[in-house]
């Protein structure tokens, strides 16, 4: 931050794009990794925003963008990645209202499944091929197409937007969730609500013995 206020003397925008993960399932995370996530993903966000608000946004005001992930339906094998980015929209609507009378916006930008050589590059899976049946547009996102919604998001046009978060999936949230399905399975029956907890309303028995829960 000083350093930009050395060479250009004020900082009248900010974009927090820095982000890191690796694909694992719940129980296979370590909590070195877990912690690596969270501390590049959500506390890096916090500390960037609160240092540009000491250096400058305080007193002058400002843009916030923070990227995020469209997460909304759950992030199975990046979970300590969806609880990181979870994080950064909650703080990026708390420090909507906390810094507004400092004259201060601050969105978030949740990008679908958008093509990148970098993502290609490092992920196993194919997962752009995968994605494409589970997008309604039936193609993959292109980075422009997120850089004009951060670029949108910093403009006068947006004057009065704080504190929201914009998708750039489309529709992609909204539809069938893509890498991953769930077989059937008996493990989560329904509760029989019966005072005989071994006959159900029917009076055919009850499954409620079996359940996991």
């Amino acid at each position: 931050m000083k350093y930009t206020i050395d060479k250009y003397g004020k900082i009248d925008y900010l974009v927090n794009n820095g982000g890191g993960q690796f694909p694992a399932q719940m129980e296979n995370i370590s909590l070195k990794g877990w912690n690596a996530v969270i501390e590049t993903n959500l506390t890096g966000t916090y500390l960037c925003c609160r240092e540009v608000f000491k250096a400058w946004m305080g007193k002058n005001g400002g843009v916030i963008v923070n990227i995020v992930v469209d997460n909304f339906r759950g992030m199975p094998f990046m979970g300590h990645s969806g609880a990181a980015r979870a994080g950064v929209e909650n703080l990026t609507k708390t420090m909507a209202l906390e810094w507004a009378d400092r004259g201060i916006r601050i969105n978030a930008v949740a990008p679908g499944t958008v093509y990148s050589e970098t993502a290609a590059a490092n992920y196993d899976l194919d997962v752009f091929s995968m994605a494409v049946d589970n997008i309604p547009a039936k193609r993959l996102g292109e980075t422009q197409e997120v850089s004009g919604a951060v670029c949108f998001l910093l403009s006068p046009a947006s004057s009065f937007i704080s504190g929201a978060t914009l998708r750039i999936d489309a529709a992609g949230s909204l539809y069938k969730h893509p890498n991953f399905d769930i077989e059937k399975h008996p493990n989560l029956p329904p509760y029989r609500w019966s005072e005989d907890p071994e006959v159900d309303d029917d009076g055919q028995g009850t499954s409620t013995p079996n359940s996991k829960l």
